[in-house]
């Protein structure tokens, strides 16, 4: 029997459930709340940690697909438990254009909320949602911390909620 969560993690949080508001520090004197981000769809990438091999190939293919994102008017935001220094080194190094925040203290207190804090390493797993405008989660996905889940699944997730440009069937 094999089991993808860690010990003592809990199901991360559904579709259709109302995303739970948070305010995290993006730079060492700014933060940023998920209820400013409303009115447009956001994606959360939670990952475990700036500097891992993983991670680094992570959040550089998100970056890579940013303009997709933007195209769907979305707004794609890495959290994960390291501070705002290591962020913004991170950051600069990798030349991320979309904000980290930093789940840094309490610790892990955002991932918790959305039941992805893996309590005994002390960092979020590796998971992606994708909320609507109005603050609902239409999307969750976890992958295996050793694993880049790409970006298709968020793709797909912001297709469905984009409206249809032209009538099925007619000419485009």
């Amino acid at each position: 029997m094999t089991d993808e969560t860690a010990p003592g993690a809990e199901a991360p949080l559904p579709p259709g459930m109302r995303a739970p508001d948070f305010t995290l520090p993006a730079t060492p004197d700014q933060r940023l709340s998920l209820s400013e981000m409303r009115g447009h769809p956001v994606i959360l990438a939670f990952y475990p940690a700036d500097w891992s091999p993983v991670c680094g190939d992570e959040v550089g293919l998100l970056n890579a697909v940013l303009p997709e994102f933007h195209r769907f008017g979305a707004q794609l935001v890495g959290i994960s438990t390291d501070g705002v220094w290591c962020h913004a080194a991170f950051a600069a190094d990798r030349k991320l254009h979309f904000p980290l925040l930093a789940d840094f203290e309490p610790k892990g207190e955002v991932a918790l909320r959305y039941g992805v804090y893996r309590a005994a390493e002390g960092v979020a797993d590796r998971a992606l949602f994708v909320i609507d405008a109005e603050g609902v989660i239409r999307w969750s996905y976890v992958s295996p911390l050793g694993i880049n889940p790409g970006a298709d699944g968020v793709l797909e997730a912001l297709e469905q909620l984009s409206p249809k440009t032209h009538a099925e069937g007619a000419p485009a």
